[in-house]
């Protein structure tokens, strides 16, 4: 009796071992059969501004129901398509992250529709000691003399003339994705048509000084600029021309004699170096 129990007890036992294993066996092979895309993704870290090659992409399975949209499925739907961001390894190629079709790599490749690249020159103080990296956001200010009138000495003014400037270059180099300052004697900004004309006016007529600021601060501030009295708290003196005041005319004095009669007719009369003046 015991060996019957004991017996029922294992069969019991291996069918429902059987019956995991079928399970499992069915569930690794329901999920062995999700459907899947070949996705092309980076092989190596690519710089933005590379022009993209076979040997630096490979495919990998990639889920359909989270295939990355506008990502791409063969390798050769890349050749010679140039990055405009850095891609790191493993990350998938999608076209927002693609300069358009024939763009030529290099700079020019990551310049925004619209947009100019400009360089500067700078030192360590200018170039926010090397802090200013490509990537961050600097506000552009200029030390210059500030015209007056005639008669007026010209003042000296620091004043903001362009805000959230993007840093494509510094030097030679566009990799956004090194944080370590470095210290260079030239920045390539980012700016429309207009603000490359007030940088190419505000380097000719004083010195200029990057403000580097919050890569999330879109905020814009207009200053009036400051100059050196305002900087000392000394106070302007404004000259105004006093009004000249009206002379008061003379009283006439009454008369108290009788009324002279204007003569009609006047004769000057010259004779011997001498002059008379005889009336009728």
């Amino acid at each position: 009796m015991k060996n019957i129990k004991a017996l029922g007890l294992l069969l019991l036992a291996l069918m429902t071992g059987l019956a995991a294993a079928v399970y499992a066996a069915g569930w690794v092979s329901q999920q062995g059969g999700i459907a899947s895309n070949k996705v092309v993704v980076a092989a190596v870290d690519i710089e933005l501004g590379s022009r993209v090659n076979a040997q630096m992409l490979s495919t990998v399975d990639w889920p359909s129901g989270s295939v990355p949209a506008g990502s791409f499925g063969e390798i050769k739907a890349l050749d010679d398509r140039v990055v405009k961001v850095g891609v790191v390894r493993g990350e998938p190629l999608i076209e927002g992250k693609l300069a358009p079709v024939g763009t030529q790599g290099g700079l020019s490749a990551v310049i925004s529709s619209g947009k100019r690249a400009m360089t500067v020159r700078v030192n360590d103080v200018v170039g926010v000691a090397g802090f200013a990296l490509p990537g961050n956001y600097v506000d552009v200010m200029v030390n210059a003399q500030q015209d007056k009138g005639r008669g007026e000495e010209a003042s000296q003014i620091s004043k903001t003339v362009l805000e959230k400037v993007l840093v494509l270059a510094v030097a030679q180099e566009a990799n956004r994705d090194d944080t370590k300052p470095k210290v260079v004697s030239a920045v390539t900004l980012e700016l429309s048509l207009e603000d490359s004309e007030k940088l190419d006016l505000a380097r000719s007529v004083g010195t200029l000084s990057l403000v580097l600021r919050n890569q999330m601060d879109k905020t814009t501030v207009a200053t009036g600029g400051i100059t050196k009295g305002q900087l000392f708290g000394e106070k302007e003196i404004v000259q105004v021309a006093a009004a000249a005041a009206p002379v008061p005319a003379r009283p006439r004095a009454p008369r108290t004699g009788p009324a002279v009669q204007r003569a009609s007719e006047c004769v000057e009369v010259i004779q011997h170096a001498a002059r008379s003046l005889t009336c009728f």
